[in-house]
């Protein structure tokens, strides 16, 4: 059977140990030289660029996020192994882990750190389509002859290199399309190298649950136990047809999924849809004060985004959601896009205003979709606003001031609310 070491690159017939070098970091696969389609998923990207530029929290647990009232974004090893997880709320996280150190983001850090690794992959193809900044799936199909080496032995070369000059981890899924690439590159984390081949692919889904598949969230999973539908196991019980008829578009791609099908093709110029960011409150609240401070917080981290990856938006989105758990939704579409936080707390305000406060809220958010590139964004002057280049040409100065003294060296008096 085909192995590799992935500390020193060496090829060898299976062995619990590299026969080179000596590691134990050895993978062996019966496919391990014909599979192509990948995922890499950076480990705790935010935390992770974090330790690497404080060597003094490297050892502790650092999750990113803020405010009592805030929520994860993102947590180290350290802390998820307390129970952290991202999107829960700072309060809970931190009687999970008392000690962990906080840090609010370096958004345009992370960006950067991120086109160090799109770099890196466009070294070995240019079919890449990524979902996040830390994370892409690749196709590697044809690159064994350019390479001089099968796609298994690049992507290891890949995060060794990510590992030596970005100072970061990442973990690799391989197989024969994007769902079980993806489904792969979650198996072995951090530092993982999966591996889902064509031959295993029903045995290995068989007994898996359905939540696995990319997409499945609380409600549709729960839609589905409604059904009996709770493993692939109970999915290939289904004709195609019934599926279709229960689940709409969604059943005839569960259909191909519980088989490990999956025709999507990696796709370089996948869109990227939205941009958004929601807090869910610790306490539910009717005061417009604190939602409009949550409104400007949310507005600037949308921002933060979108300036970080040069993209911008035309339509803004607010999302309020009642105690009783039903959500109002307002959007509005704007003459030209934007990626400023003044201009996005501006109209998603406007929004709010006219919703009413049909308070209280347990969760409130902000959104920015129709995305585009910056270039040509936020430059006509809103005639009804005079003074709205001005507040921009003053926000793009704050963003300097930010990025050279940090993210606290200018706060707006609303972000205090």
């Amino acid at each position: 059977m085909p192995a590799l070491c992935r500390s020193c690159l060496a090829r060898f017939d299976q062995a619990q140990r590299c026969p080179k070098c000596g590691s134990p970091r050895v993978i062996a696969h019966p496919e391990l030289e014909t599979l192509s389609i990948a995922h890499m998923d950076c480990d705790a990207f935010y935390a992770s660029v974090e330790k690497r530029d404080n060597p003094g929290i490297r050892d502790k647990p650092v999750i990113i996020g803020g405010g009592k009232r805030g929520v994860v974004s993102t947590a180290c090893y350290i802390a998820r192994i307390r129970g952290v997880r991202s999107a829960m709320p700072m309060f809970k996280a931190l009687e999970l882990c008392p000690d962990a150190v906080v840090v609010s983001g370096r958004m345009s850090v992370y960006a950067e750190v991120s086109r160090q690794v799109r770099a890196l992959m466009e070294e070995l193809t240019p079919a890449i389509e990524p979902l996040s900044l830390d994370e892409a799936f690749m196709d590697l199909t044809g690159t064994s002859r350019l390479h001089g080496a099968p796609p298994a032995v690049m992507l290891a070369r890949l995060v060794k290199r990510m590992s030596d000059e970005i100072g970061i981890t990442g973990s690799i899924g391989l197989s024969h399309n994007k769902f079980l690439a993806k489904v792969a590159s979650d198996l072995d984390k951090p530092r993982g190298f999966s591996i889902i081949g064509k031959e295993e692919t029903p045995a290995f889904l068989r007994d898996k649950p359905v939540r696995l598949i990319w997409g499945i969230g609380p409600a549709a999973q729960a839609s589905l136990e409604k059904a009996g539908i709770r493993t692939f196991s109970d999915l290939l019980r289904w004709d195609r047809k019934d599926l279709g008829a229960r689940f709409g578009s969604m059943g005839d791609r569960l259909w191909h999924l519980a088989r490990g099908e999956d025709r999507r093709r990696v796709s370089r110029n996948a869109p990227v849809k939205s941009i958004s960011n929601e807090i869910t409150f610790n306490q539910d609240t009717a005061s417009t004060d604190i939602l409009d401070g949550h409104i400007w917080r949310l507005a600037e981290k949308v921002a933060d985004r979108a300036k970080a990856t040069g993209q911008a938006g035309r339509v803004i989105t607010l999302k309020l959601k009642r105690s009783d758990h039903s959500a109002l939704t307002r959007r509005i579409s704007l003459h030209d896009a934007t990626q400023m936080a003044d201009r996005i707390y501006r109209t998603a305000r406007q929004l709010f205003d006219q919703v009413g406060n049909q308070g209280p809220y347990r969760l409130i958010g902000v959104g920015l979709s129709q995305i585009v590139s910056e270039e040509g964004a936020d430059l006509s002057a809103d005639l009804l606003d005079p003074e709205a280049r001005k507040r921009n040409a003053a926000e793009r100065a704050s963003d300097k001031i930010r990025a050279k003294f940090g993210k606290d060296a200018i706060v707006r008096g609303r972000s205090l609310r």
